[in-house]
């Protein structure tokens, strides 16, 4: 995969309504604890996989979140908490398969591996963004973007016409 090519203008995301951002991750807590944290490292990229290939799963966008060897994230914005929920809880998924394995190695792991989420449903109005000189990064990666003038040109305008 190549680099992104930089947009080369000022630009915001095209997001529309409430944005639904869910943040998950997982820090190696003991290094010699391999059996406990390489599943749960290995599971992330065949979800992620799963859903960027189903285009009706509701994941709009991802990027992954530096932390250093030990701590591993993913920033994931979604179209909806519904299709959020749904695919956390789908019985032929990726997910729920890793989730009851993870739970069952937790136990006796002993705090070799720690997971952590957060979800956040942004409503309209109250997220904005601006993107200048860069290549699709964030909500502008997961919704489009369009040239910031649309929406304002300051951050204070586009919070205050409702849009991001």
């Amino acid at each position: 995969m190549g680099i992104a090519p930089i947009s080369g203008e000022r630009v915001t995301a095209a997001a529309e309504g409430d944005v639904v951002v869910f943040l998950i991750g997982m820090r190696i807590n003991r290094w010699r604890a391999v059996r406990h944290w390489l599943p749960a490292l290995a599971a992330m990229p065949r979800m992620l996989k799963e859903l960027s290939r189903d285009g009706d799963s509701g994941l709009l966008g991802m990027r992954r979140l530096g932390g250093g060897p030990r701590a591993h994230g993913v920033v994931q914005y979604w179209e909806s908490r519904e299709k959020l929920l749904a695919y956390a809880s789908d019985q032929g998924g990726q997910h729920r398969p890793a989730w009851a394995a993870f739970n069952r190695r937790v136990r006796s792991s002993k705090g070799g591996v720690g997971i952590w989420h957060e979800t956040y449903i942004v409503p309209a109005g109250s997220y904005e963004s601006i993107y200048v000189d860069m290549p699709p990064a964030g909500l502008d990666a997961a919704w489009g973007a369009e040239p910031v003038g649309r929406r304002g040109e300051r951050a204070a305008q586009r919070l205050a016409s409702g849009a991001a």
